[in-house]
């Protein structure tokens, strides 16, 4: 799952640290450009000295370099993280969209809950933190079951940690 617990104890430190999910790292990017080139240029082998050799290698060429373009979007649109962090009784929430400012989002961790949408999200299983007169999405690039266990994960963590910081509750 494309997320990681870290130590709470630690100072200045995220507790959770969210990325969106990468089916192709960057070694298969540049080996699915290698062989999209090499594919398109066997045709062309057969022509080579004739001028339909230079008639079809612009095309070829357009389609490698359009399969690089989207291959590169793609890993730029992705570019998105989030950091939940605690630093004493404030629990706080960082995402960095892949373009634009930074938003931040903070609350007093005993007012802060947890929710999932089933219905009526953006995409099914929405997780929403409520606290401080707001409501804000965490994991919303997620797949579905990975928002289903971070919401569980998350309930869990909300409630362990009014409990240590509060054994009266």
């Amino acid at each position: 799952m494309p997320h990681r617990w870290t130590d709470p104890a630690a100072p200045d430190q995220p507790v959770l640290t969210l990325w969106p999910h990468r089916s192709l790292p960057r070694r298969g990017f540049a080996a699915m450009v290698l062989f999209a080139f090499t594919a398109g240029t066997i045709p062309l082998y057969g022509l080579i000295g004739t001028v339909l050799f230079w008639g079809l290698l612009p095309f070829i060429l357009l389609v490698v370099g359009a399969l690089w373009f989207g291959l590169q979007r793609s890993y730029k649109d992705g570019d998105v993280f989030e950091a939940l962090s605690l630093r004493a009784d404030t629990l706080s929430l960082s995402h960095k969209p892949a373009r634009g400012a930074v938003q931040e989002w903070s609350c007093n961790v005993y007012w802060a809950r947890a929710d999932m949408h089933v219905h009526g999200g953006p995409v099914p299983h929405y997780v929403t933190l409520s606290g401080n007169g707001r409501t804000v999405e965490i994991g919303s690039f997620l797949s579905e079951e990975e928002r289903k266990t971070l919401y569980a994960e998350l309930s869990d963590f909300l409630a362990r940690t009014v409990a240590t910081q509060n054994p009266s509750v």
